[in-house]
């Protein structure tokens, strides 16, 4: 469904191409935005009960650091239906490209 929402909500609609390239399955070492926000936000709770999501979300927000960083959260509590399958016809007039290297990971859709 990711890929039929890419095609349709972006690339259908401002008529252009969206690459994507995935990291691969625990390799988050390899962010660097993942350890210059996350290790930032646990400094920031660190000596803290994180009970709830409000406490979680407070501890978030505040977190800032002397180069810049300013941090934005916000609580999402929309539900999300789960088990959603594209249609045959969705997989079919989906425009995809799938890269010569990881091509699960790493593909082109473009608008029809």
């Amino acid at each position: 469904m990711w890929k039929i929402g890419l095609q349709n909500v972006i690339c259908n609609k401002y008529g252009i191409k969206a690459t994507v390239c995935h990291f691969p399955p625990g390799a988050s070492k390899w962010n660097p935005i993942e350890h210059r926000l996350f290790s930032e936000i646990s400094n920031n709770w660190k000596v803290i009960s994180l009970l709830d999501y409000e406490i979680v979300l407070k501890y978030t927000k505040t977190t800032k650091t002397e180069k810049g960083l300013v941090v934005n959260a916000e609580l999402v509590d929309k539900k999300y239906i789960k088990g959603i399958k594209a249609s045959k016809n969705d997989l079919e007039n989906l425009n995809i490209n799938y890269h010569e290297v990881n091509p699960s990971w790493n593909y082109t859709i473009s608008p029809n």
